[in-house]
């Protein structure tokens, strides 16, 4: 039977899960995960991301420069707060003070395994939580955190 005959089509028998169910995001000119943020948003992200690491992940803030109160220092909570901006597609501030990111790199004296990779993602993703950033923007957000995440492991395990 069909729609006009009295019958269902599959679009209405679905109707209410497509409505509830986010529409996947792309970014593009004029629709970035920056534009979308803004700055001051993007920067509560990261001091978020940070307090969510010194409290709850201290192996992983260990691994970062810490300040005279154990914390992750003021400079590298600045400085990645540049990045984010950027890689969001914002200025691109620490590309123009710092060169290009090379994250591999920055991050090679540092033991990257599969428990610090997934911590932070935690803290990301918890930060994310406490922010709410918008269905859309987060799903997108979770799997390019992960990716990158995952890009910077370095050792096994």
């Amino acid at each position: 039977m069909t729609a006009s005959q009295g019958g269902r089509s599959s679009a209405c028998r679905r109707g209410a899960q497509e409505v509830s169910e986010p529409v996947p995001y792309e970014p593009r000119p004029g629709d970035t995960p920056f534009d979308r943020l803004g700055r001051e948003r993007t920067l509560q992200l990261v001091a978020r991301f940070y307090e969510v690491m010194d409290r709850d992940e201290p192996a992983l803030a260990r691994l970062h420069p810490l300040d005279e109160d154990g914390r992750v220092a003021v400079a590298n909570r600045e400085r990645f707060g540049m990045f984010l901006v950027g890689w969001l597609g914002g200025p691109q501030e620490y590309v123009a003070q710092h060169g290009h990111p090379r994250l591999r790199m920055r991050h090679s004296q540092v033991k990257v395994d599969v428990a610090m990779r997934d911590a932070w993602v935690r803290c990301i993703r918890r930060a994310m939580d406490d922010l709410g950033i918008e269905p859309e923007l987060r799903v997108w957000l979770d799997g390019r955190f992960a990716d990158v995440a995952d890009f910077l492991r370095n050792a096994p395990g």
